[in-house]
C-alpha cells in the first residue's frame, strides 16, 4: 500500500561534483534517544533532491544505502511533511560505539543537495544511555529489517520446537566443528548449515556485544526465511540456530525471529492493522509463553490509554489476534494532498508503533517492538462547506474545512468579483484561517456582509433571498498546484414586504403613516422620482416625523407633489402618491396614491397637457361684479361654471388669446379674466366698461417642453407653476416661502425672474397685488432626473 514517492528508503549513491561543509542550523536537525534506537529528524529543504546519510566510525565513512541499512540496522525514510526526513539507528547498528550495552555513541554525515547540484554536509553526533533495562530476549520489527538480541548467558531459550532442536543437536554432534556455525531451519526442509561469512553474504548479520548476542535479517524476501499464515495474518520468520562443538560439549543458541507482515488496510473509516496474539515460532508448546502486556502509539512513541481514546484509536485483543484501528485523519497521522483533473486527492499516513511483552513459565521476559507505516489509497476528497450564517447579523459566514496542512487558500471569487486574501480583508470582507479541533487539519472562515457583493432576489412575494457564489482558489504545497472549489450559500427571509403606508384625509392636508419593520432598509421611500429625506420635506413644506416606531408624513394642500382632478366650484380631488422602491434600480415595489376631496375656494392648475383650470373670486377685484359676465382675452372664452362670486375657466394654453413669452430658462403663458361692469359718471348717465380684474399665468421650465418645439405638440414633463394676480392684496400660498404682498402699480412684463411667484424673469407686477393661491401640480415621471425639485 505504500507510495514510493513518500514512503520507504531514498538513498542516492552518485558521486557529486561539489561539496561544502556547514555548521548545523539551529532546529534544522534534531536527535532523540528512544528505548532501543536513536531518532534523527531533519527539516532541511530538499529542493527536489532527497538527502542521504553516512555512518562514520574509526574505519571511515559508510554510505547508508537501502541494502546496507537493512543489514546494519538503519532505517531512513522521507515523511509526507514537506522537507521532513528521519533516520532510525538501532543501538546495535554496525557503526555504533557500544559501551557495556549501556551507552551508545553515534556519528553521521547528513548530505543535502540544492537546486544547483551543490552538496552540503552536516555532521550529526549523539550519545544515548539505555533508558530501559534489556529483557532476556528482545525483537525489533523495523520497516526494512528484523532484529533479535538475547542475553549472552542464555544458551538455549525456549521457542524452537522440540523436534527441530533435536535435529539441530544431532547435526552438531555429527559435524566436527569447533567454530561457530549457523543452521537455518525452513519449513519442510532439512537444516542448512553455513559459516557466519556465508550467512553475511546472504544479508544475515550476527554480532556479539559485551553481554548480548544479536541477529539481524532483511525484513522481506530473505533467502532463508519463510512466510506463513498465523491466525489470518501473514508472518515472516527466520530460524537461525548458532552451534559450536567443543569436544563433548555442544553449545546451541536459538535466535529465531518472527514479525507480522500486515501492512494495514483502509476500511472506509480508518486504518486497521492486526497481528497474531502469539507469534509462532516464538511460542512453542513446551515454553508456556503468554502475552502479558500490549501497548501501542504512533511515530515511535507509546501512548497512554486516555490519549488513544481521545484520538479515537481502538485496541481489540482476542485469543488469536490483536487489532488496532486508527480513524481517518486522527491526530498523530499525516495527510498528503494532490490535484488531478481539478480533483482534490489525498492519502492519510500513520506510522504505527507497537510493543508486546511475553512471559514464560520461568518468569523470563520477551519483548517485541514493531514499526509499521500504514496509509490509505488515494482518496478523492471534498472540502467541507458549512453555512454558519446568522440571519440577524446580515453577514454570510461560510466555513471551508477538511483541509490538510499542505493546502492554502490564496484567492476567492465572490459573485464574479475576484479578491486575493489581502484584497478581501481590505474590502470589508474577512477571511480567517482556523485550526480544526482534535486534528492536524485547518479551515478558513469567510465573512461577507449582505450589503457588499451579495445578490438579492425576490423569488416569490414575501420571500427574500440573499445568494453568494464562491469560487475558492487553493494551492497544494510545496508544488503550488492550483485547485478550484465551488460553493454556493443562500439566506432566506420570510414575510419580507415593502413598507406599507396608511393615508388619512384632513381638511387641508393628507397624512401618511408607515410602521417600521426590520427590512425597511431594503427599500427607499420616494415622492415621484425624489427620495424622501428630511431636507426634501423641509424644502417642500411637508411635516415629517420619523422615529424608531414609525414614519409620519403630513402633506399640506397645494404642496409640491399633488395632482388635481374634477375641479368645480364646490370641491376638487387632490391626490398625493408615496412610493416604495428598490434603491439601485428604482423599481417601484408598492405605492399609495391617496385621493381626498377638498373644498374649492380658489385654485389654478397648469397641467402637463397644456390645459389651465382656474377658479377665482372676481368680486375681490370688483365688488358686486357678476362672475357670469367674465371672459378671457378672447371674449368668446367664457367660464364653464359660476356662482355669486366665483368663476371657473378651463382653456388650452394656445387658445383664448393666451400670450406666450420665452426666455433662456422658462416659457410663460398669460391670460386675463375680464369683466364688464356698469358705473355712474358725473352726469346722471350709466356707462358700461370692460376691466381686467385677474391675470392668470402658467410658467413651465423650458427644458420640459422639448416636444413643443420638436413635434409642435404641447407635452410637459412636469406641470407648470400657476399664479393668479388680482388688483387687491391677497395671500400667496407657496411652498417654502412666506406670504408676500406687492404694493406697486401694474406695469407691462419685463425680463427678470421672481422665483417665489413663478413669474418669468423680472416680472414685477406694479399695481397688482398677487393674492392667488399658488398651486404647483406634478404628474411625476419615474425617468425624470434626480437632484431637482
Amino acid at each position: 500500500m505504500a507510495f514510493g514517492f513518500c514512503l520507504g528508503v531514498f538513498i542516492l549513491l552518485s558521486v557529486w561534483p561539489s561539496v561544502t561543509c556547514s555548521d548545523l542550523p539551529r532546529g534544522a536537525i534534531e536527535t532523540a534517544c528512544r528505548d532501543r534506537y536513536l531518532l534523527v529528524t531533519t527539516q532541511l529543504s530538499f529542493a527536489g533532491n532527497e538527502p542521504r546519510f553516512e555512518a562514520v566510525d574509526a574505519d571511515g565513512v559508510h554510505p547508508i544505502t537501502k541494502q546496507y541499512g537493512s543489514e546494519c540496522g538503519y532505517m531512513f525514510s522521507i515523511l509526507p511533511l514537506p522537507g521532513h526526513a528521519e533516520l532510525r539507528a538501532s543501538y546495535f547498528s554496525c557503526h555504533t560505539d557500544n559501551q557495556d550495552d549501556e551507552v551508545f555513541t553515534f556519528s553521521f554525515n547528513l548530505i543535502t543537495i540544492d537546486a544547483n547540484g551543490v552538496e552540503t554536509t552536516y555532521h550529526v553526533n549523539a550519545n544515548c544511555s539505555l533508558p530501559l533495562p534489556w529483557s532476556p530476549r528482545e525483537f525489533s520489527c523495523e520497516e526494512n529489517y528484523m532484529e533479535v538480541s538475547v542475553r549472552g548467558d542464555v544458551s538455549g531459550l525456549p521457542g524452537t520446537k522440540a523436534d527441530n532442536w533435536t535435529a539441530a543437536l544431532a547435526t552438531a554432534h555429527s559435524a566436527a566443528m569447533s567454530t561457530w556455525q549457523v543452521m537455518f531451519q525452513q519449513e519442510g526442509q532439512q537444516l542448512t548449515s553455513m559459516s557466519f561469512s556465508e550467512a553475511r553474504e546472504l544479508g544475515y548479520v550476527f554480532h556479539l556485544t559485551q553481554g548480548r548476542l544479536v541477529f539481524r535479517s532483511p525484513y522481506t524476501g530473505s533467502v532463508m526465511g519463510s512466510v506463513t499464515m498465523v491466525n489470518g495474518t501473514f508472518v515472516e520468520m527466520v530460524y537461525p540456530i548458532l552451534v559450536s562443538r567443543q569436544r563433548w560439549v555442544v553449545i546451541m543458541v536459538n535466535l529465531v525471529v518472527a514479525c507480522s507482515t500486515d501492512e494495514g488496510m483502509y476500511d472506509g473509516a480508518g486504518l486497521v492493522w492486526q497481528t497474531p496474539t502469539l507469534l509462532s515460532p516464538l511460542v512453542s508448546e513446551l515454553s508456556g509463553l503468554e502475552s502479558s502486556k500490549i501497548s501501542f502509539g504512533v511515530a515511535g512513541q507509546l501512548l497512554d490509554e486516555p490519549i488513544t481514546a481521545e484520538r479515537g484509536y481502538s485496541l481489540d485483543i482476542s485469543d488469536t489476534t490483536v487489532q488496532i484501528s486508527i480513524p481517518f485523519n486522527a491526530d498523530g497521522g499525516y495527510r498528503k494532498s494532490f490535484v488531478m483533473d481539478n480533483m482534490y486527492h489525498e492519502f492519510y499516513v500513520v506510522r504505527l508503533y507497537y510493543e508486546q511483552t511475553f512471559m514464560d513459565d520461568s518468569g523470563v521476559e520477551t519483548r517485541l517492538r514493531l514499526h509499521r507505516p500504514m496509509n490509505t489509497p488515494l482518496l478523492i476528497q471534498h472540502p467541507s462547506i458549512i453555512n454558519q450564517t446568522v440571519l440577524e447579523a446580515r453577514v454570510f459566514t461560510v466555513y471551508l474545512g477538511n483541509l490538510s496542512y499542505d493546502v492554502d487558500l490564496v484567492a476567492v471569487k465572490l459573485n464574479g468579483h475576484n479578491f486575493t486574501i489581502l484584497e478581501a480583508n481590505k474590502s470589508g470582507l474577512v477571511i480567517t484561517m482556523v485550526s480544526q479541533p482534535n486534528s492536524n487539519l485547518h479551515a478558513y472562515v469567510l465573512r461577507v456582509p449582505f450589503d457588499s457583493v451579495i445578490h438579492k432576489l425576490y423569488p416569490t412575494e414575501g420571500l427574500l433571498e440573499y445568494s453568494l457564489d464562491i469560487n475558492y482558489t487553493l494551492v497544494i504545497l510545496p508544488q503550488e498546484e492550483p485547485y478550484y472549489y465551488l460553493a454556493s450559500v443562500v439566506a432566506q427571509f420570510n414575510d419580507v414586504f415593502p413598507p406599507v403606508f396608511k393615508g388619512v384625509c384632513n381638511k387641508k392636508s393628507i397624512s401618511f403613516q408607515m410602521d417600521h419593520k426590520p427590512f425597511d432598509y431594503l427599500w427607499e421611500v420616494g415622492v415621484g422620482p425624489y427620495l424622501l429625506t428630511p431636507n426634501l420635506a423641509a424644502k417642500r413644506g411637508y411635516i415629517m416625523q420619523n422615529d424608531s416606531q414609525s414614519l409620519i408624513l403630513e402633506v399640506p394642500l397645494f404642496s409640491v407633489g399633488y395632482t388635481y382632478k374634477d375641479i368645480n366650484l364646490k370641491q376638487f380631488r387632490g391626490t398625493f402618491e408615496i412610493l416604495s422602491r428598490v434603491p439601485k434600480t428604482l423599481e417601484v415595489k408598492s405605492s399609495l396614491a391617496k385621493a381626498c376631496l377638498f373644498q374649492t375656494t380658489e385654485v389654478i392648475v397648469c397641467s402637463t397637457e397644456g390645459v389651465v383650470t382656474v377658479v377665482t373670486d372676481v368680486t375681490l377685484a370688483v365688488p358686486g361684479a357678476e362672475p357670469n359676465g367674465t371672459f378671457l382675452l378672447d371674449a368668446t372664452c367664457r367660464p364653464q361654471e359660476t356662482d355669486d362670486t366665483r368663476a371657473r375657466f378651463s382653456f388650452g394654453l394656445h387658445t383664448c388669446g393666451t400670450r406666450v413669452q420665452v426666455d433662456h430658462q422658462h416659457v410663460t403663458y398669460e391670460n386675463e379674466i375680464n369683466i364688464e361692469h356698469t358705473f355712474q359718471s358725473e352726469a346722471p348717465v350709466k356707462t358700461r366698461d370692460t376691466a381686467s380684474v385677474v391675470t392668470v399665468r402658467c410658467v413651465y421650465p423650458l427644458s420640459d417642453l422639448y416636444k413643443l418645439f420638436a413635434y409642435w405638440r404641447f407635452e410637459a414633463d412636469s406641470p407648470g407653476v400657476g399664479t393668479i394676480l388680482t388688483r387687491v392684496p391677497v395671500k400667496i400660498f407657496q411652498p417654502n416661502f412666506p406670504p408676500t404682498t406687492l404694493t406697486t402699480t401694474r406695469r407691462p412684463l419685463t425680463s427678470t425672474t421672481t422665483s417665489n411667484t413663478g413669474l418669468s424673469p423680472g416680472r414685477k407686477m406694479p399695481g397688482i397685488h398677487p393674492r392667488a393661491k399658488y398651486v404647483k401640480v406634478f404628474s411625476w415621471q419615474m425617468n425624470q432626473p434626480k437632484g431637482t425639485t
